[in-house]
């Protein structure tokens, strides 16, 4: 009882200085408790046992996208890819939330699971640029293997190039199909605003 009283003073503590922070909050606070009745925070959600405590200030997309233009500019450049199709991913992906962890365990950005991340030489998959860089880089490869038609290779980045090539095609999951069909939307409207 000691303890879970210690935790909530401190959880009350933490919660009465958030006012005197000056700046906005951009991230959220992750919060769970374990067995023993203990509070764990953190500013990153590792696992599912974590739920949203507090949620920071959002930004727009338009913000993520200059935040993160630079980026995609110099990873559209370096593989030949579109960068507005590589906004697409990420807007369809991650919402543009760098921190973003899927259920099955992609991260980042453009969402790589752990065993691309390694493929790909992603050493940290939250770090904007080299999530970027990485999922740009496989989505070109995925291109190559088949044969630039971006809605196989957006399928595969999806459900993976295996299902694609067992399917001879867009693989029939609900998931796969959205996904294909969100990134294309987001695409016609960044081209179209680009204009």
């Amino acid at each position: 009882m000691k303890i879970a009283l210690k935790t909530v003073q401190t959880a009350v503590l933490f919660l009465a200085f958030l006012p005197c922070i000056s700046t906005p909050l951009w991230a959220e606070i992750y919060r769970y408790v374990d067995k023993n009745g203990v509070w764990h925070f953190t500013n990153i959600k590792r696992d599912r046992r974590y739920t949203i405590f507090i949620s920071g200030t959002r930004r727009t997309s338009a913000e993520y996208i200059k935040e993160f233009s630079g980026i995609i500019k110099q990873a559209s450049k370096r593989f030949g890819i579109d960068a507005h199709f590589i906004r697409s991913i990420i807007k369809a992906e991650s919402g543009f939330d760098h921190k973003a962890i899927s259920s099955k365990g992609a991260q980042g950005l453009m969402q790589l699971m752990p065993g691309t991340a390694d493929d790909m030489a992603v050493e940290d998959p939250f770090d904007p640029e080299e999530n970027i860089f990485g999922g740009t880089r496989y989505f070109s490869l995925l291109l190559k293997r088949f044969k630039n038609d971006k809605i196989l290779a957006l399928a595969a980045y999806n459900a993976g190039p295996e299902a694609v090539e067992i399917h001879k095609g867009v693989p029939p999951f609900p998931e796969t199909k959205a996904f294909v069909k969100r990134v294309m939307a987001y695409y016609e409207t960044y081209n179209s605003n680009a204009k």
